[in-house]
């Protein structure tokens, strides 16, 4: 089943001082789950996930994070600060009307729903994480290890002002689609979907946006938990292992901090895991929030 207009519904929620688009489905008295994309996608990094879990009777919301695609891009650094991605996702919550979620995120999307698990745990029933460590481990790796720094070189390159998204907006996005496909399978994306990327990237201001998100990480650190911080919620951690930029070596460590987690690991999958695999991924989603938690 895939994502169609017969299926979907597109509307504006407003949060945290700003307008988010949020692509809704399924009914709407049921469980909501929040989808979270990440860089440099858009709600349609979920197109795969959606119909599955509206089949499945729950509600879905997948927005376009802050500073993506026909959300709201608020001007400067400050605005991509990750208490605030936390804070929108909070929000989105409240508009909801519903007390608690289930929180889904990839990639920065993934990033913010650790955070959100950290700062907001009483207003989330279970949190799934694709491909990106504990912010904990994170930090501690690319202290301790040459071989991950080394992998997150374009975090870097990225604090340059315009000049990345100059370049990458060179000869029809030809970089932005390069790095796509060098970082995933030759499966992982069709024609289509770099045309749908394009479209999205190319939103008054989007991609400056988008890489205020990596800007803010480094030049508005935020107030990292200390070792011992722990999620609370159960939590999923899904590692596509083939993953280019992130080493499987912080899953497990990522999985120690929760208190009641599990790791799976999808072999032949690249960080663009829930694209690689998309049965193998909804099948892990459904059984994991169909599960009552332990205790």
């Amino acid at each position: 089943m895939e994502v169609t207009a017969a299926n979907i519904e597109h509307t504006f929620v407003n949060t945290n001082g700003i307008r988010l688009h949020v692509v809704q489905s399924g009914p709407v008295d049921g469980p909501l789950v929040i989808l979270l994309h990440g860089f440099p996608e858009f709600w349609y990094g979920w197109s795969k996930q959606i119909p599955a879990l509206a089949a499945a009777g729950y509600r879905v919301w997948a927005p376009d994070q802050r500073g993506y695609n026909l959300s709201d891009k608020p001007p400067g650094i400050d605005a991509y600060a990750l208490d605030r991605l936390a804070a929108d996702v909070l929000g989105l919550i409240d508009a909801s009307g519903r007390d608690k979620v289930f929180l889904v995120g990839h990639d920065w999307g993934a990033a913010v729903t650790w955070w959100t698990a950290l700062k907001y745990p009483e207003r989330l029933m279970k949190i799934a994480v694709l491909n990106v460590p504990h912010p904990t481990v994170m930090n501690r790796t690319l202290r301790a290890s040459f071989a991950q720094l080394r992998k997150s070189w374009y975090i870097f390159f990225f604090q340059i002002p315009w000049l990345p998204e100059t370049l990458v907006h060179l000869n029809h996005w030809r970089a932005a689609v390069q790095t796509l496909k060098a970082s995933g399978r030759p499966d992982t994306f069709s024609e289509a979907d770099f045309d749908r990327y394009r479209e999205a990237w190319s939103q008054p201001g989007a991609y400056t946006a988008m890489l205020n998100w990596y800007r803010a990480l480094v030049q508005r650190r935020p107030n990292l938990p200390p070792a011992s911080m722990r999620i609370a919620v159960p939590t999923l951690l899904i590692w596509g292992a083939r993953d280019v930029a992130l080493g499987r070596e912080m899953a497990q460590p990522s999985i120690d901090l929760c208190d009641d987690g599990r790791l799976v690991f999808i072999e032949e999958a690249t960080h663009w895991v829930q694209h690689d695999e998309p049965a193998r991924v909804n099948q892990l989603l459904l059984e994991f929030l169909a599960t009552k938690a332990a205790g």
